[in-house]
């Protein structure tokens, strides 16, 4: 990236900056030259690329983003809902031209509707939407403590296909709307390459590992227990990915206590990834090779 005629480098805030999209734009972004300053509620444990200028604030209290923002042209936004349309004027106020939104994909698929896209939209700046579907590294967060201590997978859904995406390549998508031009009013859907099952993804896990992993089908009932009790983000998730509320947090209503949202839209590879990149999405294997470490 070249320096501007005022001899000053375009400045690029990204929010949310330690999340798992926030870190790979932050290293994208640092990696193609861009200046970089990234928003944490905690930048004595941010641990990030040295030359980033880092700066605390949150976007649940959008006054203590208002310093960040001075100085900043372009802004990775990720979705605060509650504080949208606050944060969006400030950065308005502020001169940003640019705001590219972490979204996700059950705006696409009918279930949603994000108030931070519409903030965005209405803003009148430049804008673009990125909307994931599931991440992969979800279920690093439910399956690394069990592969770690015993090599097993428990989990239901054993040959239901998932579309699923590596993270890197969202934060790809993100990069490239906010450093090149032709973006503007998108809202790009990002997939995986292909469905992968359960079965496949604890396969693929023990093939990176170079050793056995082995997957044990549970009920629902018991993965729920299981992550209750394990913790954290399964803790948190167990009820909306094991099928027991719908995705706005209402009490499923499909039969036998299943959820019976209309996901179909989903459920084929979008083109969205590779059209914006020039290279087809990532692997669920090249995921697990990535992350081989926290399955050690």
């Amino acid at each position: 990236m070249n320096d501007r005629a005022e001899g000053t480098q375009m400045k690029i805030l990204v929010t949310g900056a330690t999340g798992i999209v926030g870190r790979h734009v932050v290293d994208q972004l640092v990696r193609a030259g861009a200046s970089v300053r990234a928003l944490t509620r905690n930048p004595a444990g941010a641990k990030l690329p040295p030359q980033v200028e880092v700066v605390e604030g949150d976007l649940t209290a959008p006054a203590s983003v208002a310093a960040a923002l001075e100085g900043v042209e372009r802004m990775y936004l990720f979705s605060v809902e509650e504080t949208a349309r606050e944060v969006v004027a400030l950065a308005k106020q502020a001169g940003v031209r640019r705001i590219v939104v972490l979204s996700g994909a059950a705006v696409t698929a009918g279930l949603h509707t994000n108030p931070v896209e519409q903030a965005a939209e209405e803003s009148g700046l430049e804008w673009t939407h990125v909307r994931p579907c599931g991440f992969m590294t979800n279920m690093l967060q439910i399956w690394a403590p069990s592969i770690r201590a015993e090599r097993v997978v428990r989990y239901p859904f054993a040959d239901e296909p998932m579309n699923l995406i590596h993270e890197a390549d969202i934060a790809a998508v993100a990069v490239a709307a906010l450093l090149e031009d032709g973006h503007h009013g998108r809202a790009y859907t990002l997939t995986g390459p292909g469905l992968v099952t359960v079965r496949e993804q604890v396969a693929a896990i023990g093939e990176a590992l170079g050793e056995p992993v082995r997957y044990e089908e549970v009920s629902r009932e018991r993965a729920r227990e299981l992550m209750k009790t394990q913790g954290g983000f399964a803790a948190e998730s167990a009820d909306l990915m094991l099928g027991f509320v719908e995705y706005g947090g209402d009490a499923a209503t499909g039969a036998d206590g299943y959820a019976d949202q209309d996901w179909s839209a989903l459920m084929r590879v979008w083109p969205d990834v590779e059209q914006v990149t020039g290279r087809p999405p990532r692997s669920y294997a090249e995921w697990a090779r990535d992350h081989v470490a926290d399955f050690r």
